[in-house]
């Protein structure tokens, strides 16, 4: 393949590739041209500690799940329509971390497909039409994903509110409506809960019918690494089966036992969903995801006598590869170790808020865990920019985190699951430096001009580039 510089293959994505395709920081974005467990490498062969790729599951180009695709690209890849041991292995084992009811599988290529389908499934099965989902949630970008995702149609430049969508408040214990300043956490969630009931009611009142689906992530991730109270879900799914919906839970981030404890993360809330949508971790960077649901609405999907068809959703390939990623996270202990350097990592950023007043909340389960980050404790005012700082801050110490939320002001960590202590270790000590340079320049900008400090204007010391790992440490991840 032709290899180009990094200034000419930015040239031609300039040239060639939509400008609302964006990238990781876009001023000096990172040309990255190999990948092994948790690290990228760059042109220069400097590596980078991945702490956002929740795509790259297991690590990235894991050798037995680059095995199984590699063989099975060999011998056959073709549609599901012909009969083919893969697709039914893979549903069988999907099934078998399931509840009982959850038992068919439909087959796409991407988690936005897997949340259009599942639309699809609960208009059919119900009659109805009404959405309820929730506030600053993002749910893929079809069409039909967009109109129902508040962190999308709601922008500036977005399409607006649709008649048929209906948007609940995110249970952010934190920051949301109800806060735990004023109640007790299972308080919140049932005002969080009554305010679905609400909506539920109003829809009936309205429309003199009940309403389609109930969708949100288990673990809300763009609204803000957001972990709703213990007794939401169970009180939401109430409110919804009572008005005649079904019930949507989106593992598309989470699910795949990145929360440690469970396969999914609806499981911490002692729930069953009605359908399962999965995607991004379910191929490790390879495009397959799965819809599941249950016997009766699959029949009901059946006798509207339009068959469903989706060319390479469920190809041997791609079944390949989703068997291999889930027998490496049985045969590593994936899950186990999710917890163990999960609730390390959450402790070591609690320790952290203790040296840094900027730090207002940890939250998080498993290697999903975000940082709120705050100009006042008491006034819970984000910080948008000191977030920001941290987020360039570290990519020049060659650690790669994001920065999402209503208020920009997230740090989320949610890495390749074989991330370890000792890189938990490197991203503590680095937000550490960086949060003292940061108020190290803006007590010297208070003291010599009312100018506050950008980002951007803080001068970058002790910057040590990390280089590619040697043979023998590869072998070790």
């Amino acid at each position: 393949m032709q290899k180009l510089q990094k200034e000419e293959t930015i040239a031609l994505r300039n040239k060639h590739i939509g400008k609302s395709c964006q990238l990781f920081f876009r001023k000096d974005p990172l040309k990255i041209v190999r990948a092994k467990g948790q690290y990228m490498y760059d042109e220069k062969d400097d590596a980078f500690l991945d702490c956002i790729n929740n795509v790259a599951h297991v690590g990235h180009c894991h050798p037995k799940v680059v095995q199984a695709a590699c063989e099975q690209m060999s011998v056959l890849n073709t549609n599901n329509r012909f009969l083919h041991d893969n697709i039914v292995l893979c549903a069988k084992k999907i099934a078998s971390t399931m509840p009982d009811k959850l038992k068919i599988c439909f087959f796409v290529n991407s988690g936005s497909e897997a949340n259009d389908l599942a639309l699809r499934l609960a208009q059919i099965h119900t009659g109805n039409r009404d959405i309820i989902a929730l506030e600053h949630a993002y749910h893929g970008h079809l069409t039909s994903l967009i109109d129902i995702s508040h962190y999308k149609f709601n922008l500036p430049g977005g399409v607006g509110q649709k008649d048929h969508v209906h948007v609940a408040s995110l249970p952010d214990v934190y920051r949301g409506k109800y806060r735990d300043t004023e109640y007790k956490k299972d308080e919140m969630g049932t005002l969080y809960a009554n305010e679905v009931k609400e909506i539920c009611d109003k829809i009936k009142s309205d429309t003199g019918k009940g309403i389609c689906a109930f969708i949100a992530e288990s673990l809300i991730s763009c609204g803000g690494q957001v972990i709703p109270p213990q007794n939401y879900f169970k009180e939401v799914y109430s409110h919804v089966k009572a008005a005649g919906g079904i019930c949507i839970a989106d593992e598309v981030q989470v699910g795949f036992g990145r929360v440690g404890k469970y396969w999914w993360a609806f499981q911490k809330y002692d729930v069953e969903p009605d359908i399962v949508t999965m995607g991004k971790p379910m191929g490790n960077g390879h495009p397959v995801a799965c819809v599941v649901t249950t016997q009766e609405i699959a029949d009901s999907f059946m006798k509207t006598g339009v068959e469903y068809f989706n060319t390479y959703g469920g190809n041997p390939v791609s079944c390949a590869v989703a068997n291999a990623v889930i027998n490496v996270i049985e045969q590593e202990n994936l899950r186990e170790h999710a917890l163990v350097v999960g609730e390390y990592l959450l402790d070591s950023c609690h320790i952290l808020a203790k040296k840094h007043k900027c730090i207002g909340d940890v939250r998080g389960m498993g290697l999903f865990v975000g940082i709120d980050i705050v100009q006042d404790r008491e006034t819970r005012v984000p910080d948008k920019e000191l977030a920001q700082y941290a987020h360039h801050r570290l990519r020049e110490e060659h650690i790669l985190i994001s920065v999402d939320g209503p208020h920009n002001n997230i740090i989320k960590i949610k890495p390749p699951m074989v991330f370890t202590k000792e890189n938990v270790d490197e991203v503590i000590s680095t937000l550490d430096r960086a949060f003292k340079e940061y108020r190290h320049n803006n007590e010297m900008y208070s003291v010599n001009s009312s100018k506050q400090p950008k980002a951007t204007e803080v001068s970058v010391k002790d910057h040590r580039p990390r280089k590619a790992l040697s043979e023998t440490q590869i072998k070790s991840i």
